[in-house]
């Protein structure tokens, strides 16, 4: 297990990497478990991110961390883009995320953990704001448990065409 301190070097020359290959650091964890990997996940603040800038930011990475030898043991290095329904996890990210439909749970002034679905309308310092058919809805970025953008029926799994549903 890496410490919380140990995350934090990895997360400093991850943000080094990155940042030299044009990239933003996205997020980054840590998995153990019958295999270990540092999962890192890259976006860039215009356009995609390409095949090329994970290979680029994966080798840089890869070479700095061997060197640094900041995790001992083996593990593997996954390095790619958040994808189309991407976790919510820093502020900025919900700033990038403005008139997206999202799925979160969120605490309410009682303690209790809700669930919230509806288009965030913006951020203002760290309030978010939210809509859905029940109107609008604001929220302490603070009080999200985690939160993800839904990209709704439009991306559902449907059967090829010609193949129907076995039941």
């Amino acid at each position: 297990m890496l410490s919380n301190s140990q995350l934090a070097q990895v997360r400093t020359v991850a943000e080094e990497v990155i940042l030299r290959e044009g990239c933003l650091l996205y997020d980054l964890e840590f998995l153990e478990g019958p295999t270990r990997a540092l999962r890192v996940y890259i976006d860039k603040s215009e356009g995609g991110v390409s095949i090329d800038d994970c290979a680029n930011v994966s080798r840089g990475l890869n070479l700095r961390l061997d060197v640094e030898d900041l995790i001992s043991g083996a593990y593997d290095l996954e390095v790619s883009s958040p994808g189309l329904d991407r976790k919510l996890t820093q502020l900025w990210h919900y700033e990038k995320a403005v008139e997206k439909t999202l799925r979160l749970q969120y605490r309410d002034e009682s303690g209790q953990v809700k669930p919230y679905e509806g288009q965030l309308m913006g951020v203002k310092g760290t309030e978010l704001t939210l809509e859905n058919k029940k109107g609008l809805f604001s929220l302490e970025f603070n009080s999200v448990i985690k939160a993800r953008i839904h990209l709704g029926e439009a991306f559902a799994k449907k059967p090829m065409p010609g193949k129907t549903k076995k039941r």
